[in-house]
């Protein structure tokens, strides 16, 4: 007897329709699993056998042959363990065959009949509604990820049993409620921006890149507090959109790193990888594509600690990503896109000793050395930070000072105030903040006044600048301009952008 249910596969972030077709007949009794299929989808076989018996159904003991279909896409992982099953049983008379129609059947099974969780479950949701499947059955681990997906009646299952009750009719399922809003959570970390004694300068140029989204490194002697800051710009970043947390979600969805806690990631991710990592982790890659620290980091931040002391290729990967907001990652059998719109922020020393140009402690490299350690950065992946900064060594009355310090609350509310400017400005243009900005756009939104034109000038012209360097002081200027509410860019926006070129002035890298 043949059978044929619907199952969904990822390739990405994106889900495609799977016909499992399964077919049983007489003959030397075996179960092969055909299509094109990886070690892990072969593996069924015996996940699937001892899940039903040990369900109390009697496994065929005949001639099985299950195609999953189409037969030229290689179908990798576990989900496709209780769509075979439920096709087996409806071959086999257990369940009537077009009790499935219109579902889509996604879940993996344990020995003893368990369902468990799959990853990707959230992109496959989507792919489910988009297809055209009104129904979804899923494991009841899955449920709270795809609450968010409407127009979509969701089943969740915790037995292959209970799902075999739901089609016979014996027990049918209640459909799982579907969030209906969403609310942005504040920072839940314990550190803040009050906790940072002086360091004015950095504090504003650290507020100046959380409100246009821009990347971000610190010079600065060892102590002067770089990681301190950059572990502390979550805290004053924006509060997610429903689209971006969506999009977020689903990248850790598919990795496998989502907490089932809640429906949705709400806070902005904040990775901050070891200076040994490699090019694949980092941009990603593998056997199977996975997204690499750069989409993880996605509509968040990612910290380089220590930036010099990366390799120079595994940082020089890093450029596509940075200017199309994308990683591509081809393999023989596929190529993948993730999306990566991240906030590159950076920190390290002038130097090997770190103490170069440090006033209170005396360096043991020469001018040569400090220049050959800041130059391990290439010059085009500069070209691709906006704001370079120098953090200085703190002076003992600054550390002691009595005045309280501006906290996270009050800088994220200017924040927030900035960057809903920018939402409203480019919301047709389906971009979320001034970095994002390219080409046309630039001109269109960052025009400037004559002497901001005089300004610009000179600055290009002493500072030996790039095109690409021109248009993110442009893009730093408009969000100083957004900062202060004004429609229009002015001279004073562009001298303090381009005061945060500071590497540009003091080292050639």
């Amino acid at each position: 007897m043949f059978s044929r249910v619907s199952t969904c596969g990822l390739i990405g972030l994106e889900g495609y329709h799977i016909q499992v077709e399964t077919d049983i007949s007489n003959g030397i009794p075996c179960f092969d699993i055909v299509g094109l299929v990886d070690t892990s989808v072969r593996e069924a076989r015996e996940r699937v056998r001892a899940a039903v018996n040990n369900s109390g159904f009697e496994f065929p003991v005949r001639r099985i042959t299950a195609n999953l279909a189409p037969a030229d896409t290689r179908k990798e992982g576990s989900g496709f363990d209780l769509p075979l099953a439920l096709s087996i049983l409806a071959s086999a008379g257990t369940i009537p065959p077009d009790a499935m129609n219109g579902y889509m059947l996604i879940g993996e099974l344990a020995l003893d009949g368990g369902v468990r969780s799959v990853s990707g479950m959230l992109c496959k949701a989507i792919a489910a509604r988009e297809l055209g499947f009104k129904k979804l059955m899923i494991p009841a681990q899955n449920a709270l990820e795809v609450s968010v997906v409407k127009e979509l009646e969701i089943y969740s299952v915790n037995t292959l049993k209970e799902a075999v009750e739901h089609f016979t009719g014996v027990r049918p399922l209640a459909c799982e409620p579907v969030l209906d809003s969403f609310a942005p959570v504040s920072s839940i970390r314990p550190e803040d921006f009050s906790d940072v004694k002086g360091q004015k300068n950095a504090k504003r140029a650290l507020e100046v890149a959380a409100s246009g989204g821009h990347n971000l490194i610190m010079i600065g002697s060892p102590g002067s507090g770089k990681t301190m800051l950059a572990r502390r710009l979550p805290t004053i970043l924006p509060d997610l959109t429903f689209e971006e947390s969506l999009e977020v979600t689903k990248i850790y969805s598919v990795s496998g790193l989502f907490s089932q806690n809640s429906p949705l990631i709400q806070e902005r991710p904040f990775r901050s990888p070891h200076h040994t990592v490699s090019a694949v982790s980092l941009v990603g890659g593998g056997r199977q594509a996975k997204p690499g620290e750069v989409s993880l980091a996605h509509h968040g931040v990612l910290f380089l600690d220590e930036i010099p002391e990366f390799s120079r290729s595994t940082l020089d990967v890093l450029r596509q990503p940075i200017e199309d907001g994308c990683a591509n990652i081809s393999r023989i059998n596929a190529s993948v896109t993730y999306p990566c719109r991240f906030m590159l922020v950076a920190a390290a020393n002038p130097c090997k000793c770190g103490y170069y140009g440090d006033p209170a402690r005396n360096c043991t490299c020469s001018f040569k050395d400090a220049e050959n350690y800041l130059s391990r950065l290439s010059g085009p992946f500069m070209d691709r930070i906006d704001i370079h900064i120098q953090v200085p060594t703190l002076r003992y009355s600054e550390i002691e000072a009595a005045e309280p310090e501006e906290g996270s609350e009050e800088i994220k509310r200017r924040v927030n105030a900035a960057r809903k400017i920018q939402q409203e400005r480019y919301k047709k243009y389906g971009i979320y903040c001034n970095a994002h900005l390219k080409g046309s756009l630039i001109r269109e939104f960052c025009k400037v006044d004559p002497e901001g034109k005089r300004i610009l000038r000179s600055a290009f012209d002493k500072l030996n600048l790039s095109a690409r360097a021109y248009d993110r002081i442009l893009k730093v200027a408009r969000t100083i301009a957004d900062m202060e509410g004004q429609e229009f860019i002015h001279s004073d926006h562009l001298a303090e952008a381009i005061q945060y070129r500071a590497l540009d002035r003091t080292v050639r890298v």
